[in-house]
């Protein structure tokens, strides 16, 4: 099965099923899972960002709980460790299913995009939080050329391309050089009405499970709240609701909306993966 292809990617936006979906086509292949989500690579943080590990049964996976939770883990470590373990499966005979929601991660593993490795600068990041997102556009427009928006479609990503449009300026950068992979896509085709009511189901669930509880044992474990704050979704408002910013009403209430509003953007990226000229097969997902 899609033996002409190097890897098999299983993209959709959250609450989809692809983690499901992803599972069942990799041990059918006789595959492994290589996850493409950035808080997945955290250790401790479970049921927030949605691993749902018991699904992969005795499918291996990698690329999950490789990092502590506290850790700042880029997009120039991930296209790293995703060569270093996509070599050695390949070195094993053993094929590989990408699995995520994380647009930028997929692409970067799979069209082998340079990346810039640029260190944090906290100091730098405190001081661009002061200005507004339209005044730090037009400083990230005077410093690069912006092709499309996916630079600043998140403060969190417009601060990140400023800091590195400003490293840039001064120092020699060293890039990655990771060769494409021949990828087959497939994207989980949900109507945006029954995302909607995945998300709230799965919400309500995570809540129910202990989700809260897993968040607040992070915290007596010493990470700061505003690091929390920085994985943002999950992690951003629960935090919010544990120190008192928050009730319990507007943390769900403001968490619920702001992830339907990341699967719209994760779909705006997939469409946008498609008018750049990537063949994504939209696909039912599986169903209980």
């Amino acid at each position: 099965m899609y033996e002409e292809y190097d890897m098999v990617c299983v993209l959709g936006p959250t609450a989809s099923g692809k983690t499901r979906y992803a599972v069942d086509l990799a041990r059918r292949m006789g595959a492994e899972i290589i996850s493409a989500d950035s808080r997945q690579v955290y250790r401790g943080m479970d049921i927030g960002t949605g691993k749902d590990l018991e699904e992969y049964g005795d499918v291996p996976y990698h690329l999950i709980d490789i990092v502590d939770a506290g850790v700042k883990y880029d997009i120039f470590q991930y296209q790293r460790d995703f060569e270093k373990v996509y070599k050695e499966m390949t070195e094993r005979g053993v094929r590989a299913v990408m699995c995520g929601g994380s647009g930028l991660y997929i692409e970067a593993a799979c069209c082998g995009y340079s990346l810039p490795d640029v260190p944090s600068d906290p100091q730098l990041r405190a001081e661009l939080e002061k200005y507004d997102d339209e005044t730090l556009i037009a400083r990230l427009a005077s410093l690069k050329k912006l092709h499309n928006h996916t630079d600043y479609d998140t403060r969190k990503r417009l601060i990140r391309a400023l800091e590195i449009a400003i490293w840039e300026q001064e120092h020699p950068v060293q890039r990655s050089a990771f060769l494409p992979k021949n990828t087959k896509f497939i994207g989980i085709n949900v109507s945006r009405e029954e995302r909607r009511e995945r998300i709230e189901r799965r919400l309500r669930s995570r809540l129910e499970s202990g989700m809260i509880d897993e968040i607040k044992g992070l915290l007596e474990r010493g990470i700061a709240p505003e690091d929390l704050i920085y994985y943002g979704l999950e992690y951003k408002f629960v935090t919010r609701y544990l120190t008192g910013e928050l009730s319990y009403d507007e943390m769900f209430t403001g968490l619920l909306t702001a992830i339907r509003q990341f699967a719209k953007r994760q779909m705006t990226w997939f469409r946008g993966m498609e008018r750049r000229g990537i063949e994504i097969e939209w696909v039912d997902p599986i169903r209980s």
